[in-house]
């Protein structure tokens, strides 16, 4: 093993690059988490509209505004303790989508429902 000096370089391409891919893999659990807590408040959202308030306490734009933060705030509490398990589908579609985001798309790449809207676009 050779001693390393102050001149010599460190090969720092290999460790950046291994850092930005592990920065790029948190940004997306933590988007396809993001996208099942949004999801799950919206999926909540009928639960609570038919809900009366009291008028001492209730009511007016106040209470929409804070319902929907409340909702959002459910949805991400629901979705960090495991969800309804859409963020691992959405997560692993998305590292394929940035996969491919250089490759011309073949057949076996777009989903079935896909082939519709890809058809029409084309003609």
């Amino acid at each position: 093993m050779t001693p390393l000096s102050a001149s010599s370089p460190l090969p720092l391409t290999s460790a950046s690059t291994a850092q930005k891919g592990r920065h790029q893999q948190e940004e997306i659990e933590t988007a396809a988490r993001d996208f099942e807590a949004m999801f799950i408040a919206e999926m909540m959202k009928p639960l609570f509209e038919g809900i009366s308030v009291d008028a001492p306490f209730g009511g007016g734009k106040g209470e929409e505004v804070f319902r929907g933060m409340l909702l959002q705030e459910y949805g991400k509490i629901v979705a960090s303790r495991g969800g309804f398990g859409l963020a691992e589908p959405v997560r692993a579609q998305m590292i394929l989508m940035q996969g491919m985001k250089n490759k011309a798309p073949t057949p076996s790449m777009i989903p079935p429902l896909a082939y519709e809207n890809l058809y029409e676009t084309q003609n």
